[in-house]
């Protein structure tokens, strides 16, 4: 009984957040800068992903200059995923343990601006598919050698819940996220008896960021109207549900997909 109740809070010190090192992708920016920063806070040590945001990537690094990295990386690029991930484990001496897959690339949420059914092309469907699919897989196939090594490893990637209430028609984007959260599932199969444990968190509309600069006030008023909380959710908000499963405290949890969207969508 007494051996029990010591055992719990050393493995939750063993995977405190202050022990990780976390590669935030598009983590210069909008959600992602929110997410590098509630790290950051948590005292996790960061590395900073950007793609062009080199500005702003070093200048939040700056604010944290112990325990944050900026380093540039298209995550199409699975050689120079696997460069970055070597030169942040040589800055830090150890190989990144958290990995979250929130890089967007070239998208708005404008719904004006999408090609409806009747216009949707390939070649829109494909430029997703290689930065909502093929690059968080190269990401997660970058830092597994050292989560392996290590026995541990926390992924989370970022989707949404266009796929249970597509008031938008982001075709493209829906449909990459939706194949992203299979991959969530599979891959929380393959990689949980080593320790590795693999969620998503999926936002509604997010008031705001870059991408979602472009939407229309009454589309914020809209979607505000129809939540519990009467109110849009903040890339603050979000960035919590993320740190939660990076946390001790989801340690049991994987294969799953946490809505933080203010109660809009149910299940």
């Amino acid at each position: 009984m007494n051996t029990q109740a010591t055992a719990a809070p050393t493995a939750i010190t063993a995977q405190s957040l202050e022990n990780q090192l976390v590669l935030v992708t598009g983590g210069a920016r909008g959600l992602g800068a929110a997410i590098s920063t509630a790290f950051l806070e948590a005292g996790a040590r960061v590395v900073l992903n950007y793609h062009s945001s080199a500005g702003a990537a070093h200048e939040l690094a700056a604010g944290y200059p112990e325990r944050a990295l900026a380093l540039q990386a298209d995550v199409r690029d699975a050689g120079q995923l696997g460069t970055l991930v070597e030169r942040a484990t040589a800055h830090f001496g150890t190989a990144p343990s958290t990995l979250v897959n929130n890089a967007l690339v070239d998208f708005s949420f404008n719904g004006d601006a999408r090609s409806k059914a009747g216009e949707l092309t390939a070649g829109e469907l494909s430029a997703q598919f290689a930065g909502s699919v093929l690059a968080p897989v190269a990401a997660i196939q970058a830092v597994l050698p050292g989560m392996r090594q290590a026995g541990f490893g926390r992924i989370i990637n970022i989707g949404t819940n266009l796929f249970q209430h597509p008031v938008v028609p982001y075709h493209d984007y829906t449909a990459t996220k939706a194949a992203l959260l299979s991959l969530t599932r599979t891959f929380a199969d393959d990689l949980g008896p080593e320790g590795i444990t693999v969620n998503m968190v999926s936002g509604g509309l997010l008031r705001t960021t870059d991408a979602s600069a472009a939407t229309p006030p009454e589309v914020f008023d809209m979607i505000a109207a129809g939540t519990p909380l009467r109110r849009v959710t903040s890339p603050a908000e979000l960035a919590d549900a993320v740190l939660f499963f990076a946390s001790p405290w989801s340690r049991g949890v994987t294969g799953q997909n946490l809505i933080v969207d203010g109660g809009l969508v149910k299940g």
